[in-house]
């Protein structure tokens, strides 16, 4: 009998205890990671570096940098792998450089004009048998050669269920647009593409259309039985933005009605945060493999002084990909220069914010509601407070025992309300925050709200106030 007792409290306790968060962990960057660096490239490789690549701002050679970890890239060397040629072919407009390993060679894709005539852009492709791409010799495999002589650029290649695909951007005779996006199969080579091209979409939506009718730099992630292809719309000012195309895993990539384009952007300019214009981005996983993200770039400031391709301030930066219980990836908004975001999770539940009021929920949206920046405590060093990421200068602090995110009105109350000690988590694993000025408090929810109270030592009370940070 005081078995059977013990497996039903067991059992009861299960159910009331949220399970270990399915996330992935947090990561940890500060943004940006380089300055006046456009059109970011970072390339994962199996030797254990992380290697760089960007359009520099005159727009005249091709770079690379490379480090173990991402953050390690901000202050890598680089070094210049190519430079324009002084006449003909590739001697302007030397833009959007990616790196690629394949078939056991380096290859970086990029666009460029001609010294005597630099808007005829097209793409091109340079060579490396190098083990280390950075000192190594460079062989340029000429153009890329697609079925019209037209402006073309943001050449990327991606590999589906064995085949090699190149996707880009490029204007097409009889269509008034200045790019739509294009996918075909890669040839033997992985310059030259073979068979039937495909285009896969016209931007032709509002937010597409601003300032110039603008498909461009595609990339694809696949995840969750579909892929994903971001690419950037609209001028490069901070209407820039990241549409998405959707495809089913088991569809044909070249067939265009396999593709879904989202009816809105799924990544834009943030006055809140203050990023602008986000764009022309790729993908990479965290040090740990554990984490996807998004790099890409913008600016810092909203208004620009003449031609946007003329301002040098693009800088690039990295941050979480975050995935949706359907499957389907929420990028979020630009988070804030500045240590990235993490959020706490209780199980499937996030700590989010709600007309202020902090409170547990699950597939939050928007999602920066959920996402706080950890940051050296109001009252100093030794504790920790927790930012709005889409309300910098507001805070999670305490008031009445009840978790609220304000504006830090520079008190001293606020101060400590707002300030915490990072523990241990009170299970044994994860994190628990102390009140600073409540000794034996602790953040913790309860009945779907978040609140700060007193340890009362029973597994109950533990357990919610035990959070893994993603």
């Amino acid at each position: 009998m005081r078995l059977l007792r013990l497996v039903v409290v067991v059992a009861t306790l299960l159910l009331l205890t949220p399970l270990p968060a399915q996330a992935s962990p947090a990561v940890q960057y500060t943004n940006p990671i380089a300055a006046q660096r456009a059109d970011p490239h970072i390339f994962r490789h199996t030797d254990g570096y992380y290697y760089f690549t960007a359009t520099v701002p005159e727009y005249d050679r091709i770079v690379l940098r490379r480090a173990t970890t991402i953050q390690g890239l901000a202050t890598a060397p680089e070094t210049v792998i190519w430079r324009r040629h002084t006449s003909g072919e590739m001697g302007a407009h030397i833009w959007a450089p990616e790196i690629h390993f394949i078939n056991g060679r380096w290859y970086v894709y990029f666009a460029a004009g001609r010294a005597d005539d630099v808007w005829r852009i097209r793409m091109y492709v340079l060579e490396s048998t190098a083990a280390n791409p950075l000192t190594g010799t460079w062989t340029e495999r000429g153009r890329i050669v697609t079925p019209w002589d037209t402006f073309s650029l943001d050449a990327s290649t991606f590999t589906h269920n064995g085949v090699r695909y190149l996707i880009w951007a490029q204007q097409e005779p009889g269509i008034s647009t200045n790019s739509n996006l294009y996918i075909a199969r890669m040839g033997a080579n992985p310059w030259q593409i073979t068979g039937a091209t495909t285009r896969l979409t016209i931007p032709t939506l509002a937010w597409e259309t601003r300032g110039y009718r603008v498909a461009e730099g595609p990339s694809v992630i696949q995840r969750n039985g579909r892929l994903f292809m971001t690419y950037s719309a609209s001028a490069t000012d901070a209407n820039y933005c990241l549409g998405l195309l959707t495809a089913s895993a088991s569809a044909d990539p070249l067939n265009a009605a396999s593709w879904t384009k989202s009816p809105n952007p799924v990544f834009a300019s943030s006055s809140a945060t203050s990023q602008f214009g986000p764009g022309h981005n790729s993908f990479t996983v965290s040090e740990d493999g554990q984490s996807d993200l998004l790099v890409y770039h913008d600016r810092s400031y909203q208004n620009i002084s003449g031609d946007p391709l003329n301002d040098p301030n693009r800088r690039t930066r990295v941050q979480k990909i975050y995935w949706r219980a359907d499957g389907t990836p929420d990028f979020g908004v630009p988070v804030p220069d500045g240590a990235t975001p993490v959020r706490l999770m209780s199980g499937n539940l996030a700590v989010r914010h709600w007309e202020y009021r902090v409170r547990l929920e699950a597939n939050v949206t928007p999602l920066a509601d959920s996402q706080f920046r950890q940051v050296t405590g109001l009252t100093g060093a030794g504790t920790v407070s927790l930012e709005s990421t889409n309300f910098p200068g507001y805070f999670l602090r305490h008031r009445n025992h009840e978790a609220w995110v304000e504006r830090n009105d520079n008190s001293a109350l606020f101060r400590s309300d707002a300030s915490f000690y990072r523990r241990t988590g009170l299970t044994g694993g994860g994190v628990s925050y102390e009140s600073v000025n409540f000794p034996g408090y602790f953040l913790r929810h309860r009945s779907g709200l978040v609140w700060v109270e007193q340890n009362d030592g029973t597994a109950a009370f533990h357990g919610s106030a035990t959070f893994t940070l993603e």
